[in-house]
């Protein structure tokens, strides 16, 4: 006798992750805005940081190598084993774009990141 699979609806799949409630209760009306062209007020100037273990609403693909991937490998056991950190990859990404993207913020044209591409 086959069983039928319960699977969920489209509706489920493609909810939002947050909830369409503004601040006095009661329901919004429009998206909430995930890109800022300015940084707000509030957010302190200083260093940027990883995003580290929150829950990540958006999602980038990112192709690389064999090599690059057995790179990103070496790096987190490279971690764990002589530095006790157990990170993921994903967390591991974050933290090197994290780094990369302050030293572009901060050193401009002189960053590692720019030098590197002009090097190309």
């Amino acid at each position: 006798m086959a069983r039928r699979v319960s699977m969920p609806a489209a509706d489920d799949l493609f909810r939002p992750t947050a909830d369409p409630v503004d601040a006095a209760g009661a329901e919004a009306d429009t998206r909430p805005r995930r890109v800022r062209a300015v940084a707000d007020e509030a957010e302190p100037a200083g260093p940027r940081k990883p995003s580290g273990r929150v829950r990540h609403d958006e999602k980038m693909t990112v192709y690389v190598t064999s090599d690059e991937l057995l790179d990103i490998e070496h790096a987190r056991l490279t971690l764990r084993r002589e530095h006790g950190l157990a990170v993921d990859r994903g967390r591991l990404v974050r933290e090197a774009l994290a780094l990369v993207l302050a030293d572009l913020e901060g050193q401009g044209a002189d960053s590692a990141l720019v030098q590197r591409l002009l090097a190309e």
